[in-house]
């Protein structure tokens, strides 16, 4: 018997085709590059991610700092101020006096 895995590459064709030393190299390359490397496919899908959460992170932030901004405007109205004082902390003049009413299920906190 000159090659014994003859009859067996005669029987499977794509054997043929993968014992191509080209084939096996491109094989190996690319299942290095997949999953063996520092810079893996699979580790860039991680690192995609984490820029996209970073991405939605970075949005939000900014939303709540121009909602910050408009709201240090209207803070530099004394009336603005006033308003807050008594919306936020429950702050009432001499004179006055405050009654909060709380329903069932309301989640918001306010003076009714």
């Amino acid at each position: 018997m000159k090659n014994p895995l003859k009859k067996t590459i005669e029987k499977r064709p794509w054997l043929k085709f993968l014992s191509n030393r080209y084939v096996l190299i491109l094989l190996l390359f690319i299942s290095w590059m997949l999953f063996l490397d520092n810079y893996s496919y699979l580790d860039h899908r991680v690192l995609n991610k984490q820029i996209d959460e970073l991405e939605e992170n970075k949005k939000y932030y900014q939303d709540e700092i121009s909602k910050d901004h408009q709201n240090i405007k209207l803070l530099k109205n004394p009336d603005q101020i006033e308003k807050y004082a008594r919306e936020k902390y429950y702050m009432k003049k001499d004179s006055e006096d405050i009654y909060i009413i709380e329903f069932e299920g309301d989640t918001t906190n306010g003076i009714q």
